[in-house]
């Protein structure tokens, strides 16, 4: 059973070629793992038996069965992934978007976590940008 969770696991890190990039609500990695080992657990069983991790060896026997791996496997990959890639955009420019929001509802705060925490607090006096940024960075 662990050996399944970190085929699912590389499908998760090693996958980002098979998605194309949209709009989604963000999940916690471990909601995309989760979310993959339910949809695309079947067709790994089917098509892509006994590889072994790394090398995105996984995501490359999906995306080479690409026209047999099921719509729902399909959805979930792209899904999980652009869940993933909008969370950590959302945690790269965090700081450039919440700026003036620190300066003006959290100054004299030290150290990023008390800053956030100062942010996520404040939530009714922080900018509508600011807090969707910190909602999708999933620290919220």
């Amino acid at each position: 059973m662990l050996k399944g969770g970190f085929r699912l696991a590389a499908i998760a890190l090693a996958s980002v070629a098979y998605m194309t990039a949209a709009s989604a609500q963000t999940m916690s990695y471990a909601d995309a793992v989760t979310k993959l080992a339910n949809d695309c657990g079947a067709d790994i069983q089917k098509l892509c038996k006994g590889l072994n991790l790394g090398g995105g060896r996984i995501a490359d026997c999906l995306q080479q069965n690409s026209a047999k791996v099921s719509d729902t496997c399909k959805g979930s990959l792209t899904a999980a992934f652009q869940s993933i890639s909008q969370r950590e955009h959302a945690q790269t420019v965090y700081k450039g978007v919440c700026q003036r929001d620190m300066s003006k509802s959290c100054s004299g705060i030290k150290g990023d976590g008390f800053v956030l925490a100062c942010l996520v607090k404040k939530e009714s006096r922080v900018s509508k940008e600011c807090n969707q940024v910190i909602t999708d960075a999933g620290w919220r």
